[in-house]
């Protein structure tokens, strides 16, 4: 049997810049043995399934792989998704407003004229970081506790490890030590000066997401671990309400991440992780 498959770069309007999903469409019949395996085969960060809703109020179920297994949520499968699902003509319940149902639950997706961006779903766990923990994620990147800024689980269901460093700069120089990090998936986060965002032509911050456990050492744009740190870093006033962060340099990506928050963010209200989608492959797969 063939099934219509896509392939979309995520926060980025430029194909071959973001972080590319693999999108398997009608997948109602396909075993969760052979989504697993499909993942591992393309090898991407995410591999995701569309399927017929089981939840009232959804547009669309999704299932969430990487490589190393199924995820509850992640953000850059999110978006690559609903825009593959739009293309192939499905038509939401609510005009602009997608609701994607996936393993935490309804995720609320916006359509600003082509632009997606999704709700950031609540923290599975969040506060803060136990020392020996840090201690264990700041050497696997050749850091001390002392060149952390802030830390603290910013955990939506991959189980981010959120770190706040000085600068960019330093973001970039990091020389992770994959086989220390000893499970934990770890977002950095560090801010560009006025003079660097000037230059850098806007972004706020520069982003990176290590998660070897999952079998992708340093993801390229990473939606769900951008979305935990808007949540931890706005409430916290260490960012404004609105943001664009950068993440993929490092890989020789240039993924930009657009964060923007309800006024009552830091008090219960949404907060929103958008970008822009391309897709880049259209085919079949057969299963």
């Amino acid at each position: 049997m063939s099934r219509r498959f896509s392939q979309v770069d995520v926060f980025t309007s430029e194909f071959l810049r973001g972080n590319p999903v693999a999108v398997v469409h009608d997948a109602a019949g396909i075993s969760d043995e052979d989504m697993a395996a499909f993942a591992r085969w393309t090898n991407l960060s995410e591999t995701t399934f569309l399927l017929p809703p089981a939840q009232r109020g959804a547009d669309y179920r999704l299932r969430i792989f990487t490589p190393g297994g199924e995820l509850p949520f992640a953000g850059h499968p999110t978006l690559g998704s609903a825009r593959a699902w739009l293309e192939a003509g499905g038509v939401p319940a609510a005009p602009g407003r997608l609701v994607q149902e996936c393993g935490v639950g309804l995720v609320t997706i916006a359509d600003d004229g082509g632009r997606l961006a999704f709700a950031a779903p609540p923290l599975l766990r969040s506060g803060p970081v136990d020392p020996a923990e840090l201690a264990v994620v700041a050497r696997s990147l050749g850091l001390t506790a002392d060149d952390v800024v802030d830390a603290a689980w910013v955990d939506n269901g991959p189980g981010w490890v959120g770190l706040l460093l000085q600068d960019a700069e330093a973001v970039l120089g990091l020389r992770p030590d994959f086989a220390a990090m000893g499970g934990y998936q770890v977002g950095v986060i560090g801010p560009y000066g006025e003079a660097a965002r000037a230059e850098n032509s806007g972004p706020a911050f520069e982003v990176r997401a290590f998660c070897p456990d999952l079998a992708v050492p340093e993801d390229p744009v990473t939606g769900s671990l951008n979305a935990g740190l808007a949540q931890w870093l706005i409430g916290r006033g260490r960012a404004p309400s609105s943001y664009v962060a950068q993440q993929g340099t490092a890989l020789g990506r240039r993924g930009l991440v657009r964060v923007s928050a309800d006024e009552a963010a830091g008090d219960g209200g949404e907060i929103w992780i958008g970008g822009d989608t391309v897709v880049g492959i259209l085919g079949e797969v057969a299963f």
